[in-house]
């Protein structure tokens, strides 16, 4: 079996499972973010009385937080209602980040471990040995009812990178790479594992960029192995060797491979429309820009704001341009903070915001009218995803996206050091 196979009969009882099965398994963590008071309303609709692992549940108020509207902040109040009654101790308030980020740091993901949260790109959990996946309003309501949840088994699609990253290019151009070549139906409903000489190389900062990703080819799932560099990272959180088996699958045959040599992968981007529309950033060069957003899930890490900030140390953001920054989590904020950086960027012009979703989903803290033109390091860039639906948005890494904060325009990192 793979390894997500033994995750999945692990807690579904069962000696094994093969992909196509339908299998009830035990969640370990189930997350509720603040997009879904739908939840608590099915949770009663379906004749919940009491959530069956208050400990095992998770609130995160990430999307709309602090709250942009009466609505939002309503939905917020009867959320917080409910899991004091509930006795849901893990409620994770406005300002404490997004959701992946902040159960990680919070001990809530293991190798080996089933978690479930109201949001598509859960995958990320995948770059830590971890099943995560997204699910719905009445999914979630069955999760805190049950404690249990039915999955497919899915099929698991290997993606294979070998080679050294070229200076300027990093994880984010590795996964808008293989998105272009494969398009955004690659994987529905499948397993991505990433493996290869370059991913062992990659901080694990950089392994869940791959893994968040991977939900814009359709994937279920994803999965990079455990090795060192995962245990020393969860490590700072507080989890062990102890917690969970860790499962391999040295002799797993896919149902799919596909293998890229990173060494050739330049600087990308994803042209407005389509996450799959891709294109080098080298084409791209002297674009106009209104705004960049340097954040979210996929890039709103201590990594990338190190990495912004050695691209625009001593510089400043070009006039007429916005350089909005909002870090992924509370803790990675006060890192950032205590390195320096924050006060580095602010000094050459960019704004922060609260720790959270920010723009990415088009709610609040930096949406873009109609016309303008967002550089940003998310992960999505359909029509009306960060406000205007007349707006264009490129996806592009953190490196790209700080070096083009400089000239205002599109800039290929590559052009301002050999660093």
């Amino acid at each position: 079996m793979h390894a997500i196979e033994k995750i999945l009969a692990q807690a579904s009882g069962k000696p094994s499972v093969t992909a196509g099965e339908i299998v009830t398994a035990e969640v370990d963590v189930g997350e509720v973010n603040d997009l879904y008071l739908q939840v608590v309303k099915s949770f009663y609709e379906l004749g919940g009385t009491q959530v069956v692992h208050p400990e095992r549940t998770t609130f995160v108020f990430d999307h709309y937080a602090p709250a942009p509207t009466i609505k939002a902040a309503d939905n917020h109040r009867q959320m917080r209602e409910f899991c004091a009654k509930m006795g849901i101790k893990a409620l994770f308030d406005i300002g404490k980040g997004v959701c992946h980020q902040v159960l990680i740091e919070n001990g809530f993901v293991a190798p080996g471990s089933l978690v479930v949260e109201t949001d598509s790109h859960t995958t990320t959990l995948g770059a830590l040995g971890a099943f995560g996946t997204g699910v719905g309003a009445t999914d979630m309501a069955l999760i805190l009812r049950n404690g249990s949840l039915w999955f497919r088994v899915p099929e698991v699609m290997h993606i294979v990178f070998d080679g050294a990253l070229k200076p300027g290019v990093m994880a984010k151009d590795l996964i808008l790479h293989v998105i272009g070549v494969l398009k955004q139906d690659a994987a529905i409903y499948k397993c991505v594992e990433f493996s290869g000489s370059t991913v062992n190389a990659l901080p694990v900062e950089e392994r869940l960029v791959l893994c968040n990703m991977s939900v814009e080819m359709g994937a279920k799932c994803a999965y990079i192995q455990p090795d060192q560099k995962t245990w020393d990272y969860l490590a700072k959180y507080g989890v062990t060797r102890a917690v969970r088996d860790v499962f391999t699958d040295p002799d797993y045959r896919y149902s799919e491979e596909h293998h890229f040599d990173a060494s050739a992968i330049e600087p990308s981007a994803a042209l407005p429309g389509s996450v799959d529309n891709l294109a080098l950033v080298q084409d791209q060069v002297g674009t106009h820009i209104d705004q960049i957003f340097i954040g979210t899930c996929t890039g709103g890490r201590l990594n990338d704001i190190r990495t912004a900030t050695e691209v625009l140390k001593g510089k400043k953001v070009a006039k007429g341009t916005r350089l909005v920054i909002i870090p992924a989590s509370e803790v990675i904020f006060k890192e950032a903070l205590a390195q320096g950086y924050v006060q580095s960027l602010v000094e050459s012009g960019a704004v922060f915001s609260t720790p959270g979703c920010g723009p990415c989903l088009g709610a609040h803290e930096g949406i873009i009218a109609s016309g303008e033109v967002c550089l940003t390091t998310s992960s999505r860039n359909f029509p009306g995803r960060m406000g205007s639906t007349d707006g264009k948005i490129y996806v592009v890494s953190p490196a790209t996206a700080a070096a083009s904060a400089i000239s205002g325009t599109i800039t290929d990192p590559r052009s301002l050091s050999k660093k």
